[in-house]
C-alpha cells in the first residue's frame, strides 16, 4: 500500500468483531482480462485493449495482475509488440507462457501517463508447474519440507482443488519474475527497432532491455487486503511481543524476513549487556577496574550470539523451506560486458572478460583508491584531534556551561563528517565495483561489501582505537563513542525513515487533492490503474544491504568498546526498537514491493560479524592489560604484562573457535529430517532405476 493509499482508503480491512479477512493472493486486485487479440495486436500500445471486463481463461481461472512492466515512454511499437509475443508464447517455443494485459487510463489526471505499461499473471497450472522449475520447497503432509512437484502435488500440505490459495503472491511474483529473467534470444540478432541493442543466443531478453534503458523496471503489486493486516500486527499494534516473522516471510520472501529476524534476535541479545552496563552506570561509573569483568563478558558474548543466530537461522530456513534449496545457476549481471564468446559450462554465447584484466582493474586502481580514502579519513581524525584539542583548551582556561558545551562539539561534528563520508565513498564504492566488470552478481556483492566494510571500518572506529591505545585516555574515549553512537542513529533514523517519507508524501501531495475531487461516494477503493501507477512512482527499496551494514557498525560499537560506555548497549537497544517500527513503517508505505529473495541465511554478513568478533577478543583483551587492576600484578616488567595479555587473547581466540566447532550450526532434529530426506531420495531412485531395469528387460525378451 503506497502512502497515497493509506490516505485514500478511509476504512479499515477489519469486520466489527475485529476479524481479520479471508487470506489468499487471488483477492490481490480485481481479476482483470481484456478480450483475446492477436500478440501483434495487443503488442502495439496505441491500439492494445485496455483493462475493462473480467473474463475467464480456459482453465478456468481469472486474471490475476501480480507484476508490472514499465517500458520506456518512446519504446518502439515493433520492441514492445516482440516482447509481449514472446512473453505469451508456449514454453516449447521458447516463450514464458504468462499472461499480459496492457494497463488501462487513470483518471484522467494533467500528466501524461506512459501507455507502455503491462500487467503480468499466470494461470493457476502454469504457476504450480513454475514452482517445480524454481525448486520451491512447500510443507508435505508428513510436516517435512520437500521440492515441490506437480506429479506429488496432493501429497502437500494446504493443496486442495485444483491448488487455490496454495502459493503465497509472494511466492507467485517470484515465479514470474523467475519465468520472465528465464526468457532467451532465439535466433533474433538486435532488439526489433533497436538495431544497435545487439542480441545473441541465450540471452536474457529482460536483463539485456533493463540495461539498455528500455524496459525502465520491473516490480511486484502490493495486495492491500493482506498489507492492511500485515502493518496491524507488525508496527500498528502496540506490543511487547515479537515480530510476526512467518507474515512478513509470506508478504515479503525469506530474505526481508531473515533480516527483521536477525534485527530483533540481536536486540534481545543485547538486552544482559544493557542490563550490566545500566548497573555499571548507576553504581560504579568511574571506576575502571571493574570493567574487567565486563571486558570478558564481551568476548564470551560476541562469540555464543553469533553461533546461536547460526542455529535459529537454519531452523527459521528449515521451516520456510530454503535451508535445503539448491543454488539455482547464477546468469551474467546485466552491467556485464566483454567480447563475444561461448560458455563452456551453458555452451551459450555470451560476453567473456579475461579474470587477468579484471585482476589488474582490482590491484592497480580499486585497491590503491581504497588506500587513498582511507588515508583521507586518517587525515580528517587528525583534524578532529585538533579541534578536540582546541576545546579542551578554551575549557581549562575557562571553565564554564558553555565552554562544557563546547566539549562535544568536535565530536558532534566529526560524526556527521563520518556519516557524509560514508555516503561519498559508498557511492565511489559502487562506481568501481560496477567498473571491475564482475560476471556474476554475488561476485559483484562480495569486492562491494569488502570496499564499504573497510571503509566504514576504518572510519568510524579509527579514532576510537587511537584514543583507546595511543591516548590511552579512556575519558576522551567514552565521549568520543557516546557523541558518535547518538549522532549517527539520529542521522540514519532521518535518513532512512522521516526523509523517504516525507518526499513521498510531498510528491503525491497534489495527486492525493486531485483524486479526491474525482471520487465519489461509492468509490471506496483506489482503482487498479491508478494504484498501479502510483505504485510505479514510489521508491525503490535498494535491499538490505544498508541495514546490515548499520547493525554491524553498531555490533562493532558494543563488542570493542562498550566496557569503557557501558550505555552503548541501551542505546543500541533502544535504537534496534525505533528501526524495527521505522523499517517496518517503510517497507509497508514508502517502498515498493520487492521480490521474493529465497534466501537460506544472512549470506557475507555472517563473516563480516564473525571478523568483528574476533576483532572485539583482541581489543578487550588489550583494554583489559590496559586496566590499572591488571597493571598493578605487574609492577616492574611492562614486557611481562604484554606477553601475558597476548596469551591471554591467543587462548581467548582458540576457546572461539573450540566453542565455534562444539556448538553445529544446524540444530541435531534438522540434521535428522534433512538425512531422512535424502535417505528417503536415494531409496526412490533405485526403486525407480530397478523398474526401468525389470521394464527394459521384459521389453528385450
Amino acid at each position: 500500500m503506497s502512502p497515497l493509499t493509506a490516505e485514500l482508503n478511509t476504512g479499515d480491512s477489519f469486520d466489527q468483531q475485529g476479524q481479520l479477512p479471508p487470506r489468499g493472493w487471488i483477492t490481490a486486485f480485481p481479476a482483470v482480462q481484456t478480450e483475446r487479440q492477436t500478440d501483434t495486436d495487443l503488442g502495439v500500445p496505441g491500439e492494445a485493449m485496455k483493462l475493462q471486463e473480467p473474463s475467464v481463461e480456459s482453465s478456468g481461472s481469472t486474471f490475476t495482475p501480480l507484476v508490472v512492466l514499465e517500458l520506456t515512454l518512446d519504446a518502439k511499437e515493433e520492441a514492445v509488440a516482440w516482447l509481449l509475443s514472446r512473453i505469451r508464447d508456449p514454453q516449447q517455443n521458447g516463450g514464458a507462457e504468462l499472461l499480459v494485459e496492457q494497463l488501462g487510463p487513470g483518471v484522467g489526471l494533467q500528466e501524461k501517463e506512459n501507455p507502455n505499461m503491462f500487467l503480468v499473471g499466470a494461470s493457476r497450472q502454469r504457476l504450480l508447474s513454475g514452482a517445480e522449475d524454481v525448486g520451491l520447497f512447500k510443507e508435505f503432509n508428513d510436516g517435512s519440507m520437500r521440492g515441490f512437484t506437480c506429479s506429488n502435488k496432493h501429497n502437500f500440505k494446504d493443496f486442495q482443488g485444483d491448488g487455490d490459495n496454495f502459493l503465497s503472491m509472494a511466492e507467485c511474483q517470484y515465479i514470474i519474475k523467475h519465468e520472465l529473467d528465464t526468457l532467451r534470444a532465439k535466433d533474433e540478432t538486435h532488439v526489433p527497432g533497436y538495431t544497435q541493442t545487439k542480441l545473441y543466443p541465450g540471452k536474457s531478453i529482460i536483463r539485456r532491455l533493463l540495461s539498455k534503458g528500455i524496459l525502465i523496471q520491473i516490480f511486484p503489486l502490493h495486495e492491500n487486503e493482506e498489507l492492511k493486516r500485515l502493518c496491524f500486527t507488525w508496527y500498528k499494534k502496540v506490543k511487547l511481543s515479537l515480530q510476526p516473522l512467518d507474515d512478513i516471510r509470506h508478504y515479503y520472501g525469506e530474505g526481508q524476513a531473515l533480516y527483521f529476524g536477525f534485527l530483533e534476535y540481536f536486540t534481545f541479545a543485547l538486552v544482559p549487556m544493557a542490563l550490566i552496563g545500566l548497573l555499571y552506570y548507576l553504581f560504579d561509573w568511574e571506576d575502571y577496574d571493574k570493567y574487567v569483568v565486563f571486558a570478558m563478558f564481551n568476548v564470551i558474548w560476541c562469540t555464543l550470539i553469533l553461533e546461536l543466530w547460526k542455529r535459529f537461522s537454519a531452523s527459521l530456513a528449515y521451516n520456510w523451506g530454503t535451508l535445503s534449496r539448491k543454488k539455482a545457476f547464477e546468469e551474467p549481471r546485466p552491467g556485464f560486458h566483454g567480447v563475444l564468446g561461448f560458455n563452456p559450462v551453458t555452451g551459450r554465447q555470451e560476453p567473456l572478460y579475461p579474470n587477468a584484466k579484471r585482476q589488474l582493474r582490482i590491484y592497480l586502481v580499486s585497491l590503491p583508491f581504497v588506500l587513498l580514502c582511507l588515508y583521507l579519513s586518517l587525515y580528517v581524525m587528525m583534524i578532529y584531534f585538533q579541534m578536540e584539542g582546541w576545546a579542551l583548551t578554551v575549557h581549562d582556561e575557562d571553565p564554564t556551561f558553555w565552554t562544557g558545551i563546547l566539549l562535544f562539539i568536535p565530536s558532534i561534528i566529526y560524526a556527521i563528517v563520518i556519516e557524509i563520508m560514508n555516503i561519498i565513498y559508498r557511492c565511489a564504492a559502487e562506481f568501481l565495483t560496477e567498473w571491475e566488470n564482475h560476471r556474476l552478481e554475488s561476485s559483484y556483492q562480495n569486492h562491494l561489501v569488502l570496499k564499504v566494510l573497510i571503509f566504514n571500518f576504518f572510519n568510524c572506529f579509527a579514532s576510537l582505537f587511537y584514543i583507546a591505545f595511543i591516548m590511552q585516555d579512556m575519558v576522551l574515549l567514552r565521549q568520543s563513542l557516546a557523541t558518535l553512537l547518538i549522532t549517527s542513529q539520529i542521522l540514519n533514523q532521518f535518513m532512512e525513515a522521516f526523509l523517504p517519507y516525507w518526499l513521498q508524501r510531498r510528491r503525491n501531495k497534489k495527486l492525493i487533492r486531485k483524486l479526491r475531487k474525482r471520487r465519489t461516494l461509492e468509490d471506496k477503493e483506489l482503482p487498479l490503474a491508478e494504484q498501479v501507477r502510483l505504485e510505479a512512482d514510489m521508491s525503490t527499496y535498494l535491499g538490505t544491504f544498508d541495514d546490515y551494514l548499520e547493525q554491524f557498525l553498531l555490533f562493532g560499537y558494543v563488542s570493542l568498546f562498550s566496557c569503557v560506555y557501558p550505555l552503548s548497549a541501551v542505546l543500541v537497544v533502544l535504537n534496534n526498537i525505533t528501526e524495527i517500527y521505522s523499517d517496518a513503517f517503510k517497507m509497508c508505505r514508502v517502498f515498493k514491493r520487492p521480490f521474493s529473495d529465497p534466501a537460506a541465511n544472512i549470506g557475507v554478513w555472517q563473516l563480516a560479524f564473525e571478523a568483528m568478533s574476533v576483532i572485539a577478543v583482541v581489543t578487550n583483551c588489550a583494554l583489559i592489560g590496559m586496566s590499572p587492576q591488571v597493571k598493578a600484578y605487574f609492577p616492574e616488567s611492562e614486557m611481562q604484562l604484554i606477553l601475558w595479555t597476548v596469551a591471554i587473547e591467543h587462548g581467548l581466540l582458540a576457546f572461539k573457535f573450540i566453542l565455534t566447532f562444539l556448538i553445529p550450526d544446524v540444530p541435531k532434529h534438522i540434521q535428522i529430517k534433512l538425512s531422512r530426506l535424502e535417505f528417503e531420495s536415494l531409496e526412490a531412485l533405485k526403486k525407480k532405476k530397478m523398474l526401468e531395469a525389470s521394464e527394459f528387460s521384459k521389453s528385450v525378451q
